[in-house]
């Protein structure tokens, strides 16, 4: 059994599902950059192009829904009295980034995602986004092979510590990030809109976010979600920034 087989024979026990269509796993698991490598060689004319040899991206778009469908189905079984206003938040924050990457890095993903020698060489494997898509992308990649029952299994006991450990639903970043900077006297955070990338159905934002002197980046799959990402990053920046300041005192 090669080093790959036995990465996605973990990546099974992981989602406790043997996949039927195994191109499905290996899609799952294959960044953008190994299919771009692997066209750029010339193949012989006409040969079949086998199921598996697509990027990620296509599932990755799949399980974006799936894991959203399952989420809100979720949250209104654990919040039964909660208004729309409150569970909102509490599903953007479990379908986010933030709650993606620890999970596809709990369960071996960087290990086995596929990816193209110069990227490997960039170190883009252990990036939380690159994970996160993967993650996404298993889901689909699972509900396709065999329903939502096993992606429902999945995430409910994977995402069962996260969901359980939101008290008080969470406030978007965006909100966090403008309520910080004005009690601190600056004016409200400047989002601008760097670049759109990749295909209609599977679109990458890339947001900035300025505000009291320090910037903030965020990719992600929808303008929305970008800045979103990009508050994150600028209020890590910021509270590590005034923790420094008060060590120095």
């Amino acid at each position: 059994m090669s080093g790959q087989d036995n990465y996605l024979e973990a990546i099974q026990e992981a989602l406790g599902h043997r996949f039927a269509d195994q191109g499905l796993l290996r899609q799952a698991l294959t960044h953008r950059s190994a299919v771009s490598s692997r066209q750029g060689r010339r193949a012989p004319r006409n040969a079949p192009r086998p199921a598996e040899a697509g990027s990620n991206e296509r599932l990755e778009f799949m399980g974006d829904r799936v894991l959203g469908l399952l989420m809100a189905e979720w949250l209104l079984e654990q919040f039964p009295d909660e208004p729309e206003g409150a569970l909102g938040p509490r599903h953007a924050s479990l379908v986010s980034r933030n709650a993606l990457a620890p999970i596809a890095e709990s369960i071996g993903i960087a290990s086995a995602l596929r990816i193209a020698e110069h990227e490997e060489q960039a170190g883009i494997r252990s990036l939380a986004n690159v994970q996160a898509d993967a993650m996404e992308a298993l889901l689909g990649a699972l509900y396709l092979d065999a329903g939502l029952e096993p992606a429902r299994r999945f995430v409910r006991e994977k995402w069962k510590d996260l969901l359980t450990s939101q008290i008080t639903p969470p406030k978007d970043p965006k909100t966090t990030l403008q309520e910080y900077v004005l009690a601190r006297g600056y004016k409200l955070p400047d989002y601008e809109t760097l670049s759109m990338e990749g295909p209609s159905h599977a679109p990458r934002f890339t947001v900035a976010v300025s505000a009291m002197g320090e910037t903030g980046e965020g990719v992600a799959g929808s303008k929305r979600q970008a800045e979103s990402e990009a508050a994150t990053v600028l209020l890590r920046r910021l509270n590590r920034s005034r923790k420094g300041t008060k060590d120095r005192k």
